[in-house]
């Protein structure tokens, strides 16, 4: 019997999960392989909120850039629906400029309460 069907209950160090052989480093929102990244760079990307939460994802994103990208405009941030309408996303594109700019933005957004994922 496997130690999570033991204890279903037992949390996972982040430390303790493994990414192709590797372990991972930092926290679970930091980058891996900062080397691949080429710095300063545009970067889109697209927040996806819970099922009906397209008001709160909107003001929570804007929170959220707002406060780490102070030059940001905010009116740039496209809301759309999913296919079926449950869900929306938030488009941005960011001007990034290191590795730790990233982490940040995306320990932020795994905190947002109205956030579901962010590709």
């Amino acid at each position: 019997m496997s130690d999570n069907q033991q204890n279903p209950n037992k949390e996972v160090n982040v430390s303790d999960v493994l990414l192709n052989n590797d372990e991972i480093k930092g926290k679970k929102t930091d980058i891996q392989n900062p080397e691949l990244w080429d710095f300063p760079m545009n970067y889109p990307m697209s927040i996806i909120g819970h099922e009906g939460e397209h008001d709160s994802l909107l003001n929570e994103v804007k929170l959220i850039l707002g406060s780490q990208f102070p030059d940001f405009d905010l009116a740039s941030i496209q809301v759309k629906p999913s296919k079926t309408g449950r869900f929306h996303s938030a488009r941005v594109n960011l001007y990034l400029t290191t590795a730790e700019q990233v982490n940040t933005l995306y320990a932020a957004l795994d905190n947002a309460q109205t956030v579901r994922i962010v590709m």
